[in-house]
């Protein structure tokens, strides 16, 4: 697995607090933190293309008929379907 370094700026407050917190592995949590987050705007993102995606797909036949018609090509069983 590669990695890369990522730099932050927080408040000198706010790292001398975290510095008196010494139960906590702040690499590993913000790490987590992160990638978490990543992983959650990339799924957004793409769930969002894809429903624009389907937005621009012109057909007025339900789901359901082109999977019958698929299926019955497949098989070579069914006919009369338009």
């Amino acid at each position: 697995m590669g990695t890369t370094v990522y730099s932050i700026r927080i408040r000198r407050k706010i790292k001398e607090m975290r510095e008196e917190i010494r139960d906590v592995n702040w690499q590993e949590e913000l790490r987590r933190l992160v990638e978490e987050r990543v992983r959650e705007e990339y799924k957004k993102r793409l769930l969002k293309e894809a429903r624009e995606l389907r937005m621009n797909m012109k057909t007025n036949v339900p789901a359901s008929k082109l999977i019958r018609v698929e299926s019955c090509e497949h098989k070579k069983k069914c006919a009369g379907y338009d």
